[in-house]
């Protein structure tokens, strides 16, 4: 609450703050008032990443099932970000280093870049992500004034601190198998069938397969792509139950 308070929000706050798009060779300023009319499909990250043999952080590309393409990161901590996105479901689009927003604290102009702008079927969200032990008092500022700006175009906003280590290691398991599988054996058709008749355990379930090791690949890729469904609260092994998800909750095949 003290950052917020740090903030010039006074009258025609959105009006005197401002972000900055960049579309192709052109960038564009406007008022935070009209963040919400932006045209996203155009938009392009407003800052370059950078590969060198001294930095401490690490950059480079992850690959998006949602969006068939590579997108840029600037940390693990990033990358790890656009995985879990990826797997939440419902994602559309993901814009990294989406804008430069220009806030005023105290009457001095201050910038910030979110990092990620996650397009999905359930609204846009902004996302920081900073580990919890490397937030200062400064970014803690930005983070409020960004919070705002999103709250002003009916955007949701968070900043990303950490993960609990089970829910990383579920995920990351999980994506191994998140391609396109041939199912030339119909493994696919035995695993739904079992886990119709109960909830498994999931060494249990790729056992009823004709062959249970490459049942196993199988059940990965449909825990994935939501065509069954297991409790990740904890971490994920042979011991998880494993039920046939409801129809609603399946995701479309990649074509």
């Amino acid at each position: 609450m003290e950052y917020t308070q740090a903030l010039d929000l006074g009258e025609a706050w959105p009006v005197r703050w401002s972000t900055t798009w960049n579309f192709g060779q052109t960038p564009i300023t406007t008022p935070v008032r009209d963040l919400g009319r932006v045209d996203l499909r155009r938009s392009v990250p407003v800052r370059r990443f950078t590969w060198r043999t001294d930095q401490f952080h690490r950059p480079g590309l992850e690959y998006l099932m949602a969006t068939d393409r590579h997108h840029g990161f600037e940390s693990h901590e990033e990358e790890r970000l656009l995985l879990v996105a990826e797997f939440a479901a419902g994602l559309v689009e993901a814009l990294c280093q989406p804008f430069l927003l220009r806030f005023l604290s105290e009457g001095k102009a201050i910038r910030h870049t979110p990092d990620f702008l996650l397009v999905t079927e359930s609204g846009l969200f902004l996302i920081d992500v900073r580990p919890a032990d490397r937030i200062k008092p400064e970014d803690a500022l930005k983070f409020a004034a960004t919070a705002e700006a999103a709250l002003s175009a009916g955007w949701q906003y968070g900043v990303v601190a950490g993960w609990r280590q089970h829910v990383w290691t579920n995920v990351d398991a999980l994506s191994a198998e998140r391609r396109p599988l041939r199912d030339v054996l119909g493994i696919q058709g035995q695993l739904r069938n079992a886990a119709a008749q109960g909830p498994l355990r999931f060494g249990e379930l790729v056992e009823r397969c004709r062959v249970p090791a490459i049942g196993r690949a199988h059940a990965i890729h449909l825990l994935w792509h939501r065509h069954l469904g297991v409790d990740l609260s904890g971490p994920f092994g042979d011991g998880s139950l494993v039920r046939l998800a409801p129809q609603p909750h399946h995701r479309e095949w990649p074509r």
